[in-house]
């Protein structure tokens, strides 16, 4: 006999699919922005570098 009946394990497993899915989203947002933030730091840093070699 399952813990739960299989029509209110449904609910619970649709649940946890899309707490999963937004997890993933959250943390590819995160990486995008740190890597958004180390591209501009890059930028700024060969600016420093071609205004320093003229």
């Amino acid at each position: 006999m399952p813990a739960l009946p299989l029509e209110e394990a449904g609910k619970y497993v649709a649940g946890a699919y899309g707490v999963f899915v937004v997890l993933i989203l959250v943390y590819v947002a995160i990486i995008g922005a740190k890597v958004a933030r180390i591209e501009q730091e890059l930028e700024t840093l060969n600016d420093l570098v071609d205004k320093r070699a003229t």
